[in-house]
């Protein structure tokens, strides 16, 4: 009974949040990185001009992700991709609307082709989550910005045993990783860096004391006081 007991305290998301209270919201811009693979695709007034730097589509018209995972432009170790005509370009650390403006440019003032559009979009973006979640793996998403807790629900939110209090969140850009440990019983981070999710990065939930016992050879506290009054027990047995 003891071992089962759990406070709301531990339990229940964003304490602090007061009712009817708001706050504005600030998307984040993702940044290229390496191992990313982007579908670009140029458009123009006259069509023809534009094939030489699109995907190549098939007769029917269709095709599936990852056809475009396969066609897309990977961005190579030293942050650069192989683009048609234009040849190796540097996108690693600039952003989408970065790397559109980009090749509109260079398109346009060498002359390919005039007042192009460009669209750029990362379409391998990915976020783990692991430890006490229903569905721990890993989980492809397409949208620019996900928030923490669309990508806990992606994997189906934490169980009764994991650790809301303190979940580790990996995250690696331009070759550095860190470490940050967040408090999901509390809003604070609402605002901060953390609180969309970036491609690759890694959720990880830890289990509660119960949990970690319950894995051990003495799985529980009644495991524990069975042993103990089946040892007091011989005890007053061999004493008589």
């Amino acid at each position: 009974m003891i071992q089962s007991c759990a406070s709301k305290k531990d339990l229940l998301y964003y304490q602090d949040l007061q009712d009817n209270s708001q706050d504005s919201i600030s998307y984040l811009s993702n940044y290229v990185q390496i191992n990313d693979i982007l579908f670009i695709k140029v458009s123009a007034l006259i069509p023809e001009s534009v094939e030489p730097f699109n995907i190549l589509v098939n007769a029917s018209g269709n095709i599936n992700i990852e056809t475009y995972k396969v066609q897309g432009y990977l961005v190579a170790q030293d942050g650069t991709i192989a683009f048609p005509v234009l040849g190796t370009l540097n996108v690693a650390g600039k952003t989408i609307l970065d790397v559109q403006n980009m090749i509109a440019k260079t398109l346009n003032d060498n002359g390919y082709i005039k007042n192009p559009t460009v669209s750029v979009r990362v379409i391998n973006s990915k976020v783990t989550v692991l430890g006490e979640v229903r569905s721990p793996g890993t989980y492809s998403f397409s949208e620019q910005n996900i928030s923490l807790n669309q990508a806990i629900g992606y994997a189906g939110d934490l169980t009764i045993n994991g650790v809301r209090k303190d979940v580790l969140l990996i995250r690696e850009i331009n070759g550095t990783r860190t470490y940050i440990h967040l408090d999901l019983t509390a809003s604070t981070w609402f605002n901060g860096p953390y609180y969309y999710v970036k491609q690759n990065d890694v959720i990880i939930v830890n289990p509660n004391g119960p949990k970690v016992m319950s894995s051990g050879y003495l799985n529980s506290l009644g495991s524990i006081l069975g042993i103990v009054s089946f040892g007091i027990t011989l005890i007053l047995l061999l004493k008589k």
